[in-house]
């Protein structure tokens, strides 16, 4: 395994009381082998991605418990300085906020030529060169001009590209893509997503592409991890999450994607609100909002079941909502 992430906490204390944002995630990828993690604003994905990253605000973020193994070896023992030459170099990050990702004042062959004199030592000459060669490599036009200048002169797909180029520049075994399509238009959104698999596919990396939008990841994810209030309420293959969820959380998100067969038809979406992550409720955390809620998911918090080798589901009715 690339890398995985075993039972991990992650609390931020604030003056209010303390914000569980991670509650015991457990997850894995492979080379070679794109993982989504899907779920609403304020689940915990970005918060896991940041800790496997070692970039979360320390403090108030503070890693309560777990372990993040990247090729069998724990980062959270690891020294900073020893963090800093593994970042970059052999994980990197793509952020869903391209322009505010990248720094205004200097041009994007400067940023992108900044990995390499870094990490590889190379002349500012040699790093510009390989700037341009990755600008290519991303299809970004008339790469040789564009190369001199500053992140405002592109589009936001464009833009994006960069973020992307950048990620891949030290080709490093595994990236996290955080709401990489985030802001764009659905055309562009299609040809950010096959351009990371198409160079996922070529360089054998493995790939976390964290999202809320499930439309997004039908083509290119070959496993699902659902997050809900800090915890993965369902992991499986991608084709048995469309074909038959296991959670009413997922068959939720599911049925909030707007089909072509449902024309002037109102749009569903999930009753209620993300509960407030310094008051979980008991039991389910997704018993309020669940239309098959019963007495015991109001008590008991409910393990991730194993419903068959590959797939587990984090809800005391999981065969019901699976058959349903």
């Amino acid at each position: 395994m690339l890398l995985e992430v075993r039972d991990l906490h992650v609390e931020f204390r604030t003056r209010d009381g303390v914000a569980k944002a991670v509650n015991g995630v457990t997850y894995g990828v492979d080379a070679g082998e794109t993982l989504a993690v899907l779920g609403e604003s304020g689940s915990g994905k970005s918060v896991t991605a940041q800790a496997v990253m070692g970039i979360l605000d320390i403090p108030p973020g503070r890693i309560t418990g777990g372990e993040i193994l990247f090729q069998d070896r724990d980062l959270l023992t690891l020294k900073e300085d020893e963090r800093r030459k593994i970042r970059g170099a052999e994980m990197a990050m793509i952020f869903q906020d391209a322009l505010s990702s990248l720094n205004p004042v200097l041009t994007v062959g400067d940023q992108l030529g900044e990995m390499f004199v870094v990490h590889r030592g190379m002349s500012r000459k040699d790093a510009r060169a390989r700037a341009v060669e990755l600008m290519d490599r991303v299809r970004i036009p008339a790469a040789k001009e564009r190369v001199r200048q500053y992140p405002h002169q592109f589009s936001g797909g464009m833009r994006q590209r960069i973020m992307i180029a950048m990620a891949m520049a030290l080709e490093p075994k595994l990236i996290i893509a955080d709401e990489p399509t985030t802001a764009l238009d659905v055309t562009v959104q299609a040809q950010v997503m096959e351009l990371l698999a198409e160079l996922q596919r070529e360089l054998h990396m493995g790939l976390i592409l964290i999202t809320h939008d499930l439309g997004v990841v039908a083509d290119v994810a070959d496993r699902i991890a659902v997050m809900y209030a800090g915890r993965i309420v369902e992991s499986a293959p991608v084709h048995d999450i469309y074909k038959a969820p296991a959670h009413p959380y997922t068959r939720g998100l599911l049925d909030s994607i707007p089909r072509l067969d449902q024309k002037g038809q109102e749009l569903y979406a999930i009753k209620g609100l993300p509960p407030n992550l310094m008051h979980i409720p008991p039991g389910c955390a997704f018993h309020p909002r669940c239309p098959m809620a019963q007495d015991v998911c109001r008590t008991d918090e409910p393990p991730l079941y194993e419903v068959d080798e590959e797939r587990g589901s984090a809800c005391h009715f999981w065969r019901e909502c699976l058959h349903g």
